[in-house]
């Protein structure tokens, strides 16, 4: 298939800027952060504009000592592409070798009975501000900032040859939606053809789908695949409590594992709905029950009526989304592991996870570790983890996710 692109029309031709920082940004900079705020910025071109290619000087010794996109309406003013200490021209070329390291690195992972991933994780992969993933033969692309607008054909045509898909879509940021600065909308398919929304994808040999035109993000939540089959490989002939299941992502590598029964809670019953279908993409022999409602309502009832489970899994979204918030996060994560502790069956399994980046994993096991602690049962600590393979990290505020799991003695 020949690629052709439609309904991008953005003619910006970006221009080249010389920047200077104060002693701090440039320090971020040079030790490889992708973040340059607009505060650090001491000497930058008057008509800056949004997708200037910001070539970023030493304050002393006129040293190039890196390469960003500028991106007028974000406090992260400047956004770094390129902070290695050799000489690149950012053109084409410059973002397929970028792409093809980021394939590089995802190589283990597609060995398995996998074809879905993340094939660019923003600033992780050199790609700040932009997500590629990909299920089976559909890419979906989601863009979080304007600064790549002028060079998305040559990114996406190097994508969509690197990944070998057939269908590219895009996805925009509520920003970007609001945006009237391009003619793209949210879901449109700029390459190829996409017969359903939902479409069918294998993580680690269980069957899913994933709307990719109105799901979340880009249709599914790909970071958490390796605990998922963890879970299903401990959950034969259990009982499995699911909170904050979204799709069911956890509940069906349980199911399709042998699981007795198997319960998914959200407060979404659309979601519920398509974790019923994911599960039944899928043999098994098992029970799955869906409960809509408040995670921490729906987990006090239980247990007032003494429900217990031989596996409990909690993995809220992201409670702290800003500084403000990081107490609150922190006490609803001791909420939901002191109730996640009395809903575990005498020598179950309790899972808990959270995706709160502001929240530290070193305080996020601190926290579960005292929790349990006051508990009146015995527990080990069986493992902690974080990302999968192709949720690589770079720098301390991408590394998001964690997830620990507490075995009970008695």
């Amino acid at each position: 298939m020949t690629f052709i692109l439609k309904k991008l029309d953005y003619t910006y031709r970006p221009k080249r800027l010389a920047v200077k920082l104060n002693s701090k940004g440039e320090q971020f900079v040079v030790k490889g952060h992708p973040w340059v705020f607009s505060n650090s910025i001491i000497k930058i071109n008057d008509d800056a504009e949004t997708g200037d290619l910001a070539i970023i000087f030493s304050k002393n010794k006129n040293k190039v000592i890196g390469l960003g996109l500028y991106d007028a309406q974000s406090p992260i003013r400047i956004k770094i592409i390129h902070s290695e200490n050799y000489k690149v021209e950012v053109n084409s070329d410059f973002f397929h070798q970028k792409i093809e390291n980021a394939f590089s690195k995802r190589e283990k992972l597609l060995k398995t009975d996998t074809n879905s991933y993340r094939l660019l994780f923003g600033e992780n992969d050199g790609f700040p501000g932009l997500i590629a993933d990909v299920y089976a033969k559909v890419l979906v692309v989601k863009l979080y900032s304007e600064i790549w607008l002028p060079y998305l054909d040559a990114i996406l045509k190097s994508l969509q040859q690197i990944s070998k898909t057939q269908t590219i879509v895009i996805r925009l940021s509520r920003a970007l939606q609001n945006s009237q600065h391009h003619s793209l909308q949210d879901g449109d398919i700029v390459y190829g053809t996409l017969p359903e929304d939902v479409v069918e994808f294998v993580e680690h040999g269980i069957n899913f789908s994933a709307n990719v035109i109105k799901g979340h993000k880009t249709g599914y939540f790909l970071d958490h695949r390796e605990n998922r089959k963890r879970v299903g490989n401990l959950s034969e002939n259990k009982t499995v409590l699911d909170v904050f299941s979204y799709a069911g992502g956890f509940s069906v590598h349980a199911l399709a594992n042998g699981a007795e029964e198997v319960t998914s809670l959200d407060i979404s019953k659309q979601a519920l709905e398509i974790a019923q279908k994911n599960g039944k993409l899928n043999n098994y022999s098992g029970v799955h029950k869906t409960m809509a409602g408040d995670a921490f309502k729906e987990m006090k009832g239980l247990v007032e009526k003494g429900k217990t489970y031989d596996v409990v899994v909690i993995d809220p979204p992201a409670f702290a989304k800003q500084q403000s918030e990081i107490e609150l996060a922190k006490k609803k994560y001791a909420q939901l592991a002191e109730l996640g502790a009395k809903l575990t069956s005498k020598k179950g399994l309790l899972v808990l996870a959270s995706c709160s980046s502001r929240v530290l994993a070193q305080s996020f096991f601190d926290l579960n570790q005292r929790v349990l602690n006051e508990q009146p049962r015995l527990f080990e600590t069986l493992l902690k983890t974080q990302h999968d393979i192709d949720h690589p990290i770079s720098f301390t505020e991408g590394a998001y996710l964690k997830c620990g799991y507490y075995r009970f003695l008695e």
